[in-house]
């Protein structure tokens, strides 16, 4: 009696346990297939901290799900990478932009990542300026409808032509030169643009007071030749 309960227990155990399928196994190897993993990443454009280990024509190479990377060096600074050599080694952010398993192709980018950094940097150091503050600057470029004026921090700001001078100028070149260095006034900060004014700067010129002439009125004024002759002594 004890063998038959016995047996009818792990019959009924063997039936509530679940039993994996075949879909089952294909959806552990999708999920384990690092192809499908860093196609995961682009898609969700997926933030990856990864090593440099390797330095080749035109790019850097860094592993990725045990998949080999390639940086181009293009996308590795924002700027121009005169020595590749000096990443060797070096931890860097990327993201996966272009995947393609045929041709075992896979392709990561730093700069993407260096881009959002710097927008947000610029963001928070504009933030902190506030309207009314008087500047040092450098003209950096002069322009029909004004000057862009350098600022501290590797911000830049416009100055209108209209905000140039309290006097009337034709353009702005005849005024500043790239180089010049200015004094401005932050007057408007709109959209991550900084508006600056030199003219707010200038003291207004003194209102000239106009002489006050007294006009006779006519019925004072003689005209006739008695009142001409009538002081002379004739001799």
């Amino acid at each position: 009696m004890s063998e038959e309960l016995t047996m009818n227990e792990e019959i009924k155990a063997s039936a509530e346990t679940p039993t994996e399928t075949m879909a089952d196994y294909e959806d552990h190897f999708d999920d384990a297939n690092p192809w499908n993993r860093v196609t995961e990443y682009m898609e969700q454009k997926t933030v990856l901290s990864v090593k440099v280990e390797g330095v080749v024509n035109g790019g850097v190479i860094a592993m990725v799900e045990g998949l080999r990377g390639f940086v181009p060096a293009s996308k590795l600074s924002l700027s121009y990478i005169e020595d590749l050599e000096t990443y060797l080694l070096k931890d860097i952010e990327v993201q996966v932009i272009d995947v393609d398993q045929a041709n075992n192709r896979l392709v990561l980018s730093a700069r993407e990542i260096l881009k959002d950094k710097e927008r947000k940097a610029k963001e928070e150091r504009i933030a902190n300026i506030k309207v009314g503050t008087v500047m040092d600057g450098t003209v950096e470029t002069v322009q029909t409808y004004g000057a862009f004026i350098k600022l501290e921090d590797g911000l830049s700001g416009l100055v209108h032509i209209s905000q140039i001078s309290r006097n009337r100028i034709k353009s702005p070149e005849a005024v500043l030169n790239v180089g010049d260095e200015v004094k401005v006034k932050v007057i408007g900060i709109k959209d991550g643009k900084i508006s600056l004014s030199m003219k707010a700067l200038e003291e207004a010129p003194e209102r000239e007071v106009p002489e006050k002439v007294v006009i006779p009125k006519a019925e004072n004024i003689g005209t006739s030749l008695g009142d001409l002759f009538k002081n002379i002594k004739l001799q």
